[in-house]
């Protein structure tokens, strides 16, 4: 039985109606009634604006609860939500408001003045995410409705907008509901469309595997126009009755623990690179002082060490976490070593845009270390390999969770999908007996050894990535020769007064270290230092097509 996402948050929306919903942190919040009443204005809006089923809505911005507001009463008024990264360029922006035809576009202040509004002619109406003030509007009836919003709000709701009047649309499994322009780490934006069916069978795998509810509460750090942030750090929070809190951009260490200390959430979504800044500033400079490693070496006292970093962890995290769930990216396996030891509570996912995001996931109790979960519910995955246990192929989808394709663009569309119908996500993986997937790199970023062996370079990478002064590297082919391109811990070298030439010294120890734990054909010839972290994606993934 498949439960749509818009029923699942009217639930909430009638049952939670005067607890918190969304709160950008340290400021301003909603309850779920307020929800549902800002919901009921923008329809007045849409109305007034003549905006029909299937319509398409741009929404470009920070994360905010209004941003939060604004894609639900698109989604939930059945025109189709057009998400854009506030970090794409505005030449980016204009261009993929313009493509996916969007006539009406909720938008950042500080976006709004950067773009051109003639390169968009489709649009007939702009708000302001920032307290919805007018911005554009093409129609005077429509000007006028936005300065009256409050009367005509009072005058379709005489006897005022409570829970009774919250009814949201849910026979609309195989429509579409959302185009979302996705940057990638080796292609161009293309806009993939996702139905109804797609994002609810995301959202009730959540709500089952995971269930949340009323007093639970989350940090929002993910970009909502990204999938992952959008299905699970908002979707699925509102299904169960969450409060969210929105931090607004990309947070330091500092700035997110804090953040957890103050909210004491139930769950932490997140990337890997996050993870592993916090245990490599605030973890690793502990347990890797000598006289902790002389205790640990002593029989029995090792867990009592785990067992107080642990506790330290936790606590760090706000002293609720019962999940800690990462995915977007391979987690360093150092980190994932220690993250085992200390027995935290977290899991690896594997999802692509395409699937909205969701591919595979296992329960923390039940989670094997180093693979990205099972198939979720509803989704079927196989090796493209003789052997899927043994020999790596391309990682194939088909199920509830695939998308219909991407946006006018029938040939991409026919290049994602095999002959007989399966989702090409261009990773490459192992499945073992139990069906845990083991992702192994991009099929993109392989590179071919001179005698036809198999080099993944994310395998070098983790290991390179554990080398002292390294922050994070990737490697790439050079005449036939590999090269590490490293960006190095640029405050730890400032700290210890290091000078040019013993960095180069130490990195120099580094590459002969690494390639003692590599095969001959995948040893690395050369360290390049980068003088800048590299360029990353919403995902926090580098952009390797940028590094030759």
């Amino acid at each position: 039985m498949k439960t749509h996402y818009l029923e699942y948050i009217q639930n909430s929306i009638v049952t939670t109606w005067n607890m918190p919903g969304l709160t950008n942190y340290k400021k301003n919040s909603y309850t779920y009634g307020e929800i549902a009443q800002h919901v009921a204005r923008h329809h007045i809006l849409f109305e007034k604006l003549g905006l029909k089923k299937g319509d398409k809505v741009a929404l470009c911005g920070p994360n905010s609860a209004e941003w939060g507001i604004s894609f639900l009463a698109v989604t939930a008024y059945e025109a189709v939500a057009v998400p854009l990264l506030n970090d794409f360029l505005p030449e980016s922006v204009m261009t993929l408001t313009d493509h996916s035809e969007s006539c009406v576009f909720f938008v950042s202040r500080d976006i709004w003045e950067k773009i051109d509004i003639a390169k968009m002619p489709h649009l007939k109406l702009v708000i302001c995410l920032e307290g919805y003030e007018l911005l554009y509007s093409k129609d005077p009836a429509v000007t006028q409705a936005h300065a009256s919003i409050e009367v005509l709000f009072k005058e379709k709701y005489p006897g005022g907008f409570g829970p009774e009047q919250v009814s949201y649309p849910t026979d609309n499994f195989d429509d579409l509901a959302l185009i979302n322009y996705t940057s990638g780490t080796t292609s161009a934006p293309k806009g993939v469309m996702l139905t109804y069916r797609n994002i609810s069978s995301n959202i009730q795998f959540g709500q089952s595997e995971m269930p949340n509810g009323p007093g639970d509460t989350l940090v929002s750090m993910l970009p909502m126009a990204h999938m992952y942030g959008m299905a699970f750090e908002y979707l699925y929070q509102l299904a169960g009755g969450t409060q969210v809190f929105f931090l607004g951009k990309v947070p330091s260490p500092k700035v997110l623990l804090d953040a957890l200390a103050t909210v004491k959430p139930y769950m932490m979504i997140t990337v890997p690179l996050v993870i592993e800044k916090i245990f490599k500033s605030s973890v690793f400079p502990t347990i890797q002082k000598p006289i902790i490693k002389s205790i640990m070496k002593v029989p029995g006292l090792a867990s009592v060490i785990y067992k107080q970093v642990r506790k330290k962890l936790l606590h760090a995290f706000g002293g609720n976490i019962r999940t800690i769930i990462i995915g977007g990216a391979a987690i360093n396996e150092e980190v994932e070593d220690l993250m085992k030891a200390v027995k935290l509570p977290y899991t690896v996912g594997y999802g692509m845009t395409e699937c909205g995001p969701l591919l595979s996931y296992e329960d923390t109790a039940r989670f094997v270390k180093g693979s990205c979960g099972k198939p979720v519910q509803r989704m079927s995955l196989r090796i493209d390999s003789e052997d899927p246990r043994a020999i790596v192929g391309e990682i194939q989808a088909r199920g509830d969770n695939v998308m219909i394709g991407y946006y006018k663009n029938p040939e991409a569309t026919a290049a994602a999908f095999t002959k007989d119908g399966w989702l090409r996500t261009g990773d490459l993986g192992l499945m073992d007996k139990d069906n845990n997937v083991f992702i192994k790199g991009r099929s993109k970023s392989l590179i071919i050894g001179a005698s036809g062996q198999n080099i993944y370079p994310e395998e070098i990478e983790d290991k390179l990535n554990n080398q002292p002064y390294v922050v994070e590297s990737i490697v790439v082919e050079r005449d036939k020769k590999l090269v590490a391109l490293v960006f190095p811990d640029y405050d730890r070298v400032s700290q210890e007064s290091l000078d040019s030439m013993h960095l180069a010294q130490l990195m120099e120890e580094n590459r002969m270290r690494l390639n003692m734990l590599l095969p001959v054909f995948s040893r690395i010839a050369k360290i390049e230092l980068q003088p800048e972290a590299f360029e990353k994606t919403p995902k926090r993934s580098i952009k390797r097509f940028l590094y030759k």
